[in-house]
């Protein structure tokens, strides 16, 4: 979806690494992610060294969804304004108004009127000082950040640690994060992180690695199999048992 994004928003044609670097991908994937679009039926005109240019395919149908799907995506959308993160609450609706203008205008005027919404009681997720753009990005990046900490028994502490991912629930946002001090996982309470700046240190690619067995050891404990990690966090939620923990 990035992809054709950037294909029919740059001007024409559009070189490959311009490409690769809107969609941050490699070289390598691009190439691959053009040849599987263009046997998905999309007409993309231009060769690597050359350049690329979309040519709309009349005969592709328009993206469609059931009318439960709609309300689901909706409802998902809805919800991100209960996380007090404006940057995330944009996010959602410039996505769903580019999700909507490619809908039929039957399901379009759905997604305008749907019957879900979402709810939560006010003032109830602590407020959160740092940057949350600067803390996503280094998770994004896989970037160590420095960070003074107040835990729940008010004792300060300042450690580097490795960002792996952030978890939202109604009472609190969670990171969860590899601290260098301890050489262990440790969840943090965001609203708690009193100062957060960037410490430099990449830990590319082992966040994958880090979050798989993050989530086996968790599993472990419970008892469980370990679960398919389909994203930062399983169900993008996590348990806070080392909370606070020095």
């Amino acid at each position: 979806m990035r992809l054709m994004d950037a294909l029919r928003r740059l001007p024409a044609p559009v070189t490959a690494a311009r490409l690769a670097a809107e969609t941050e991908i490699s070289l390598r994937q691009l190439y691959r992610d053009i040849a599987t679009l263009r046997a998905g039926g999309a007409l993309i005109d231009g060769a690597a060294g050359v350049g690329y240019a979309l040519t709309e395919d009349p005969v592709l149908p328009p993206q469609s969804f059931s009318r439960i799907e709609i309300e689901a995506l909706m409802l998902g959308i809805g919800s991100l304004d209960h996380l007090d993160d404006p940057t995330l609450s944009r996010a959602g609706r410039d996505a769903v108004a580019r999700i909507i203008a490619t809908l039929p205008d039957r399901q379009a005027r759905q997604a305008m009127h749907t019957v879900l919404r979402t709810w939560r009681p006010t003032d109830t997720r602590p407020e959160v000082a740092v940057d949350m753009d600067l803390l996503r990005q280094a998770c994004w990046e896989e970037t160590s950040v420095w960070i003074r900490y107040r835990d729940l028994k008010d004792r300060r502490t300042e450690r580097e640690v490795w960002p792996l991912g952030l978890s939202y629930s109604p009472e609190a946002l969670m990171l969860l994060a590899f601290c260098q001090v301890r050489q262990d996982y440790r969840l943090f309470h965001v609203a708690r992180i009193e100062d957060l700046r960037l410490a430099g240190t990449s830990f590319r690619p082992r966040r994958t690695q880090l979050l798989r067995t993050y989530v086996a050891h968790r599993a472990a404990e419970a008892g469980e199999s370990p679960p398919v990690l389909d994203g930062p966090l399983q169900n993008g939620h996590c348990s806070a048992g080392k909370t606070g923990r020095r």
